[in-house]
This record gives structure tokens, sequence and C-alpha cells, in this order.
């Protein structure tokens, strides 16, 4: 599964890892991610991350 990478704080979302602390299971792809979900480090949305 594809990496991303936010393109504001440079936080990676990696699919492997989720994102367990806002509910987001490991294994879940960026695709999947819920469209309110927000970068972890700085709150901006899914339209700033770009793939690795």
């Amino acid at each position: 599964m594809d990496q991303f990478v936010c393109d504001a704080c440079g936080y990676v979302y990696d699919p492997a890892v989720g994102d367990p602390d806002h509910g987001i299971a490991p294994g879940t792809p960026f695709e999947a991610l819920p469209d309110d979900w927000t970068c972890p480090l700085c709150g901006l949305g899914k339209d700033i991350f770009s793939k690795v």
C-alpha cells in the first residue's frame, strides 16, 4: 500500500500502521480514510497529502 505525506508538516501516513490514536486501524489504505480525517500533527485535511 502507498504511503502519503502531508505537504504542510511532513507527517507520513503509513497504511501498515494506520492512525490508531484517531481510530484508524492498521491496514487502512489512505483512500479509505474518512473524508473528515485530518493530519494528526497539523490538522489539515486529506487534500494536502501527496503520494510518496
